[in-house]
């Protein structure tokens, strides 16, 4: 049996909630894909997808799973202390091996000072594709709305420092149309960020009443200091790092920082942005 070259689309993360939706996508269209995983064989059999071994803090891995790829789509890797080191060593693979297109999801509002502390991991990673010299796009999602539901303690209370701020929550069905219509026509989109978000903008009280409304409990939000939350979460045994994460999630939210709707998500994709309701009701129905 003669060997086929291998797909010039490589796509990470692809084991994921994010990446495992791109996949799919792009299986359903026929399009020829190379997953790139640290584990081959839990990868998920598509048609048209080839399963090749890269580890995001592995060079010669990525280098290798990365050569004769065109265009890359790069999930963020999983949170870490060391996430910001990763991601540079994968770009420098990816530059390594030819790659032409790097398609990044990073976050709303990334910046070196941005308030939610992982939000500055995202920046200096676009700062490193930029210097690379590869052609890039930057998916700028706004907080997950399938995130929120998990905000609610046993109690049914989310309880953080986020005031009366507002986020766009967006869906990740959304953001994987919306990286589909970017990885099909790479071109069109090269130096281009997109700020992906939800069609409203929302309290933290205004969500607890949606989660009311769709979980069939009564949820609320309880506005805490800074100082409250973190004496409230620093009982998990978790690393300082993970803490100021938690904590500035709502504190990003109080500043203002993921206030927006934007018209991304249905300019790429054809179809209006994902309502925060109807992706409650989606993720209870699955």
């Amino acid at each position: 049996m003669s060997a086929s070259p291998a797909p010039t689309l490589a796509i990470t993360g692809a084991g994921g909630r994010l990446g495992g939706r791109v996949a799919r996508r792009l299986a359903e269209r026929g399009i020829a894909q190379r997953l790139v995983v640290r584990r081959p064989e839990r990868a998920p059999r598509l048609p048209g997808a080839t399963a090749v071994r890269g580890d995001y803090g592995d060079r010669a891995s990525v280098t290798a799973a990365l050569a004769g790829a065109h265009t890359v789509f790069m999930v963020s890797a999983s949170e870490s202390a060391d996430r910001l080191d990763q991601h540079r060593t994968f770009v420098d693979a990816a530059a390594a091996a030819g790659v032409r297109h790097l398609v990044y999801v990073s976050f709303f509002g990334a910046a070196p000072d941005a308030t939610f502390t992982l939000a500055r991991d995202h920046f200096h990673t676009e700062e490193h594709i930029r210097a690379s010299g590869l052609a890039h796009t930057f998916l700028r999602d706004n907080f997950y709305a399938e995130f929120v539901p998990d905000l609610v303690g046993e109690d049914g209370v989310i309880r953080g420092p986020a005031g009366q701020g507002r986020a766009g929550f967006v869906g990740q069905d959304d953001i994987a149309d919306a990286a589909v219509a970017v990885l099909t026509r790479p071109g069109d989109h090269e130096g281009v960020a997109y700020d992906l978000t939800g069609p409203e903008s929302l309290t933290l009280d205004e969500a607890a009443a949606i989660l009311s409304e769709h979980l069939g409990r009564t949820v609320v939000y309880e506005p805490q200091t800074v100082a409250e939350a973190y004496a409230s979460r620093a009982g998990h045994g978790v690393p300082e790092w993970q803490l100021d994460a938690w904590v500035s999630t709502y504190t990003a939210i109080a500043a203002g920082e993921l206030d927006g709707v934007g018209d991304a998500v249905p300019r790429l994709t054809g179809h209006p942005a994902i309502r925060l309701a109807d992706v409650v009701r989606d993720h209870l129905d699955h």
